[in-house]
């Protein structure tokens, strides 16, 4: 969807309130602004429309037979598990992913099967489109879908710090869901190609799926919490990420800043330099390096150096 489609519709929308709320006897009042929305109307149906993006999603092994075909029982399950695990990675990248409960905007995050895809066999499909907004966000649907992407790649071929580095932005019940649809696909004896945008990925045999599927397996990717008390040296909000200096200069953790947090700036505004206590949640994927988040403000607490204690 283009810049310019994305502002003519908002400004249609705004339009369209600011009449909605001028009575209709303010004939004057109302005709300056009647005429700009028949403008903006003109030029919007003028505008190319929007094409939707699209992914491959091709399959082999013992479930497909060549191009031909493919069993129709495990293509709908496979098929039902990548949609599943596509609309809990949108939900994660849109800070909507809980725990618990049913996946945020699961209706509206559906992949939609246009066709088949012929080679190996398997299936096209359709990505949502993003609705139009005043200010447009990255297509999370996209955005989606390369993760996923990602995780195919990177659990083959990839170091754990790399993997790591995609499992840190995606949410642990969304990675899950991609476990487990790999995991399916181990079960059936098959394997599977993504190819979406400029991005294309294709398992070579059955072994190497079944090591990306390990990868993923929740004893692979640890996750625990630690406390440290010490001082914030910085914190970038754009990047989301932090130094932490260990108090009597133990060392610097380097982290990254929750999602869930919508100012990362009032760490430098009102932590800066202080002593404070952190807990920060900590993730290590196989032997990887181990990675800090912080994930509230309530994990934060001012921290009283015990030799300062006994000075008083």
């Amino acid at each position: 969807m283009t810049y310019d489609y994305l502002a003519i519709a908002s400004e249609i929308k705004e339009l369209e309130n600011l009449l909605a709320a001028i009575p209709e006897g303010n004939v004057i009042e109302r005709m300056s602004l009647e005429s700009r929305l028949e403008s903006a109307r003109a030029a919007l149906a003028v505008l190319p429309q929007q094409i939707a993006p699209k992914a491959r999603l091709t399959f082999r092994g013992k479930p497909v037979f060549g191009s031909h075909g493919i069993a129709a029982d495990f293509g709908g399950k496979a098929a039902g598990a990548f949609s599943d695990a596509f609309a809990a990675v949108v939900a994660s990248l849109s800070e909507g992913l809980r725990y618990m409960g049913p996946i945020p905007n699961r209706d509206k995050n559906q992949l939609l099967i246009t066709g088949t895809a012929i080679g190996s066999f398997g299936f096209e499909f359709e990505l949502p489109a993003l609705e139009p907004s005043l200010f447009p966000e990255t297509e999370k649907a996209q955005e989606a879908m390369a993760k996923i992407e990602a995780l195919f790649r990177l659990t083959a071929e990839g170091t754990d710090d790399e993997v790591a580095e995609v499992i840190e932005e995606v949410h642990p019940r969304a990675v899950k869901k991609v476990y487990e649809f790999l995991e399916f696909l181990v079960q059936q004896q098959a394997w599977c190609g993504l190819e979406f945008a400029d991005r294309f990925f294709r398992y070579a045999d059955y072994e190497q799926i079944k090591v990306s599927s390990e990868r993923l397996q929740a004893d692979n990717i640890q996750e625990w919490e630690e406390t440290h008390h010490g001082e914030f040296q910085g914190v970038l909000p754009t990047g989301r990420t932090f130094e932490f200096r260990l108090a009597d200069q133990k060392g610097l953790i380097k982290g990254k800043v929750d999602l869930a947090f919508d100012d990362p700036d009032i760490l430098n505004r009102e932590w800066l330099h202080k002593p404070v206590t952190v807990k920060l949640n900590v993730m290590r994927v196989g032997q990887g390096r181990p990675r800090f988040t912080l994930m509230t403000l309530d994990d934060l607490s001012a921290f009283t150096h015990p030799l300062a204690q006994e000075t008083q």
